[in-house]
């Protein structure tokens, strides 16, 4: 094990006993020639990983994978069934809903018990209760019983409580996808601080996006077992082919875990266009199971292929070319700008529009024509595309190209920043 490594997980397992009533849990507690009636469940199967200070890591999987169960024996809420994890430093964790909390104690009881099995004091609790109280900005209600709150109270307090104990690893599970967008900002714009300040995050969530924009590493675990462990684009790409239907191969119960190769864009036919572009970005990254892909886009500004920077008030429009590789419907399409450092200035699709969904025969085209005006001035974005199938279970990617090509905004005399807001004064 490195001197860096913080949280050692070796062939960790995991398994629980089902019953089918609570009759036949009393049956076995008591049976004399000790009968076996449940069924047992294996939740985990000789998982491995070592995870070293200052790493920000995603823990991707779908749901019952094993990913909760996980987390909460590196934080030793649960005991392996056999194996053994070693966490080197403070650990801080938000996990299910309600995790740790007593219903009955009020919100500021609740932080005070929270920081006492995190080996702080009541003084030390108390002195830093403040800042607890500003960052959930939940009033009065900080000091009413946790059991009235609603879900989004109740993530504002255990979050901010989680890191206002200065803890040396975080553990974060689905936790922020209760609070609102306002909220959520606070939060990423703290978990930004803390990785500034070299702290070791491990981060659940099925938000892609959120886990490319602040992860380098993913972990997909899959049936109970990592199936991929690796950059955080391949693991990304990993888990959405998971999602389209993949599932890994059958295994011994003592095998070691091995990486699945996902089927994604790069196995397919590469006959697009957007290379072609000359704003192209050779270094732009894709995912996505490839039964549709982009093979074309056309960009052009007040009726005129784009050649220069563009100005402020111009009309941009961009047209999408997509093949479908597999008889699909309920299609969306989009694009985004994002800023250098992978900040979003906009993005929409049309599914975020209420428009009609596409639908294709296999080998067939569609074009969606998007059109804007321009209000960004003087610097470079990239524009990213993308194509997901909409159905009742998830959202997947069907290919999403990010960073592909640059675009260039003019300066415009007279205004800072990086948008055009169309000010106009008078002196009164």
């Amino acid at each position: 094990m490195s001197t860096d490594t913080v949280i050692t997980v070796h062939r960790v397992a995991k398994k629980f006993k089902l019953f089918s009533s609570a009759r036949e849990r009393l049956f076995e507690s008591l049976h004399p020639l000790r009968k076996r009636y449940h069924k047992a469940f294996w939740a985990l199967h000789d998982v491995s990983l070592e995870v070293s200070k200052g790493e920000i890591i995603a823990v991707l999987g779908r749901n019952g994978s094993g990913k909760s169960t996980l987390l909460q024996i590196i934080c030793q809420i649960m005991q392996a069934t056999r194996g053994a994890v070693v966490v080197k430093g403070k650990i801080s964790a938000l996990l299910e809903l309600g995790a740790g909390f007593n219903p009955e104690f009020t919100g500021r009881e609740n932080v005070i018990l929270n920081g006492s099995i995190m080996g702080f004091s009541r003084a030390e609790m108390h002195a830093r209760m403040a800042d607890i109280e500003r960052f959930a900005e939940i009033g009065e209600h900080f000091d009413q019983p946790v059991k009235t709150y609603s879900s989004g109270m109740f993530v504002r307090v255990a979050f901010a409580a989680a890191i206002h104990v200065d803890p040396e690893i975080l553990i974060l599970d689905e936790a922020l996808s209760v609070g609102d967008a306002r909220f959520q900002h606070r939060c990423f714009q703290r978990i930004r601080e803390l990785v500034d300040q070299g702290k070791t995050i491990l981060f659940v969530s099925h938000s892609a996006d959120t886990v490319l924009r602040l992860c380098q590493r993913g972990v997909v675990i899959e049936q109970g077992r990592v199936s991929f462990d690796g950059p955080i684009v391949a693991a990304v790409n990993h888990y959405q082919h998971l999602l389209a239907g993949g599932a890994p191969q059958a295994e011994p119960d003592n095998a070691a875990p091995v990486a699945l190769a996902p089927r994604g864009i790069s196995a397919l036919e590469n006959a697009d266009q957007v290379c072609r572009q000359p704003f192209y970005n050779n270094h732009e990254t894709r995912l996505g199971n490839g039964t549709v892909q982009i093979i074309d886009i056309s960009i052009s500004v007040d009726g005129r292929p784009l050649s220069s920077p563009i100005r402020t008030g111009q009309r941009v429009e961009l047209l999408l070319s997509m093949r479908f590789n597999e008889t699909l419907a309920g299609v969306s399409a989009g694009f985004a700008i994002v800023t250098l450092d992978g900040t979003y200035v906009f993005g929409t699709n049309l599914l975020m529009r209420q428009a009609l969904l596409l639908s294709a025969q296999a080998g067939e085209h569609r074009q969606v024509r998007f059109s804007f005006c321009a209000g960004l001035i003087g610097a470079d974005y990239f524009l990213d595309l993308g194509c997901n199938q909409i159905t009742a279970q998830d959202d997947l990617f069907l290919d999403v190209r990010r960073s592909v090509l640059t675009l260039r905004f003019a300066d415009t005399p007279g205004i800072t920043g990086i948008a055009d807001l169309q000010v106009q004064h008078e002196i009164l």
